[in-house]
């Protein structure tokens, strides 16, 4: 990382990085592995010691959020869930088997989760007042927090049965 008067934050400096990277090509919009390749190769970005094992860490977590079972309607339910909990002063974030995990456990898991797409939609939110307000000269997007439709419509069966003929 680069050396600056007040120190940055990892993610702060590949955020400048990105910037230099844009400016440096002239383009407005580029990959990851673009941004990654040309950091790398400028000698911007080295990688951290402990880089295997945080990258394992993401590859369980993502496996273990893409882990499903089907209920008895044949739905698909997520089968791990993480909670975060703090032990000693130190917060951990512990995954468990929806089907034996204890109630406290799920029931941390669920608010998390609630909190995360509660945090999207404020966000997103943000992101559509902005467009709309430096794009005023377009009609203004709109967006409808309300998903009581949606998940309602996610109970119906995905597939019913053949009518039978007559």
């Amino acid at each position: 990382m680069m050396a600056t008067a007040t120190a940055k934050s990892y993610n702060e400096a590949l955020q400048d990085y990105a910037d230099e990277y844009l400016e440096e090509t002239g383009k407005v919009a580029a990959t990851t592995r673009e941004f990654a390749s040309w950091a790398m190769q400028t000698g911007r970005w080295t990688p951290p010691p402990d880089l295997l094992l945080k990258k394992c860490q993401e590859d369980f977590a993502k496996a273990l959020r893409e882990q499903y079972i089907k209920d008895e309607h044949g739905r698909p339910v997520r089968a791990k869930h993480v909670a975060r909990f703090v032990d000693s002063g130190q917060q951990q974030y512990l995954w468990a088997d929806i089907r034996n995990a204890p109630r406290k456990h799920i029931e941390s898991s669920f608010r998390l989760r609630r909190q995360q797409i509660v945090g999207d939609c404020r966000q997103l939110n943000r992101d559509r007042e902005y467009w709309n307000k430096t794009h005023a000269v377009e009609e203004p997007i709109q967006l409808w927090f309300d998903f009581t439709d949606d998940v309602e419509e996610g109970e119906f069966p995905e597939e019913y049965p053949p009518k039978q003929p007559r």
